[in-house]
């Protein structure tokens, strides 16, 4: 399985104003088997607790040095900063997730059929594979690894349907506003 490719189009200090983005973007894509999944760079009890009260079979694991994780048992409040992952959740979860972040840089990434056909650029419709769109929360790139103040929606497409990306960014009024990068899933 290949990683699937992701360009940003629109970046806001106004969470809201990010997920109307999202919004309008999944008015166009192929929502069957819809699912949400998350990401995050936890570093206070203050998110840590209300994010595993939301998805309590989340997994996490610790970056660096450590080797603590939810498979070995581990107690995550132990081992602040964490990675906290859950996936293929319902999307009833996205606002109280983000409500639980506060300043805590995390990524919500929809994933669901695919993208309709595109036939301005010669296009047909896309498949699962390259069908996502992700909110950067409190950080700008996909691997949590540059903090920000403000968030960024990233259109997902395959590598080979690159032009598709500027095509989903038109088809709500936006351009891209950064370069095609591959993204960690």
């Amino acid at each position: 399985m290949s990683n699937s490719y992701a360009q940003p189009i629109f970046r806001t200090t106004d969470l809201s104003a990010g997920l109307r983005v999202v919004e309008r973007l999944l008015a166009i894509a192929d929502l069957r088997e819809l699912e949400i999944d998350y990401e995050a760079h936890v570093s206070s009890a203050r998110t840590l607790t209300p994010l595993f009260e939301l998805l309590p079979w989340a997994t996490w694991y610790t970056e660096g040095d450590g080797d603590a994780s939810s498979e070995a048992g581990d107690d995550p409040s132990a081992h602040l900063p964490i990675r906290f992952r859950a996936c293929a959740e319902v999307p009833d979860t996205v606002p109280v997730f983000l409500e639980a972040l506060h300043d805590t840089p995390a990524t919500v990434r929809w994933d669901f059929e695919g993208w309709p056909a595109a036939p301005e650029v010669g296009l047909g419709t896309g498949g699962s594979r390259g069908a996502f769109v992700t909110l950067c929360v409190n950080v700008r790139d996909l691997d949590l690894c540059e903090p920000a103040t403000d968030h960024t929606v990233f259109v997902h497409v395959k590598q080979i349907e690159a032009e598709r990306a500027p095509w989903l960014a038109a088809q709500v009024g936006l351009q891209v506003i950064g370069d095609l990068v591959m993204a960690p899933y």
